[in-house]
């Protein structure tokens, strides 16, 4: 009777454990997708570039700035920062991973190159602070170009 519980030679239990591990390492990774924006002195359209300007992502994924060619760094604008999210800032030259986890739109720009009009929006699950995001006044060409971006979703 004993011989019932037992597969293949193994007890049943010996063999669900293994079943398990298996199974656990065919699933996909939990983990969040990562979303490349590059760095650019010259895009499609005009000069000193994010591309892509606009991308939408799952809260926990993360976007990875690429410094594609050198000068550039991504910032947070603190006035498109949604309600409790933390800003970040890469240095110069360097790449930079930050996982977005807060809902909301998130607005960034290139130090050197913000009044330029080098920025760009990450939109983090639902556009939360859309509307505060709109009403803010950024400098020069920045605050064309973002009216433009926001003005696009």
């Amino acid at each position: 009777m004993t011989r019932a519980y037992h597969t293949l030679g193994r007890p049943f239990g010996a063999t669900a454990l293994v079943l398990a591990i298996l199974i656990g390492w065919s699933r996909p990774s939990m983990a969040g997708e990562t979303v490349e924006i590059k760095m650019l002195n010259k895009g499609a359209d005009r000069y000193m570039v994010f591309e892509p300007e606009v991308v939408r992502i799952k809260p926990g994924d993360t976007i990875k700035f690429v410094a594609a060619d050198k000068g550039h760094n991504a910032v947070t604008i603190k006035e498109l920062l949604p309600s409790g999210a933390e800003p970040f800032r890469g240095k110069i030259n360097e790449e930079l991973a930050i996982t977005l986890s807060t809902p909301g739109v998130y607005g960034f720009r290139c130090d050197p190159h913000y009044t330029l009009g080098m920025v760009g929006v990450v939109i983090v699950g639902e556009p939360t602070n859309l509307e505060a995001a709109k009403q803010a006044k950024l400098p020069g060409k920045a605050g064309e170009v973002m009216t433009k971006l926001l003005g696009s979703l």
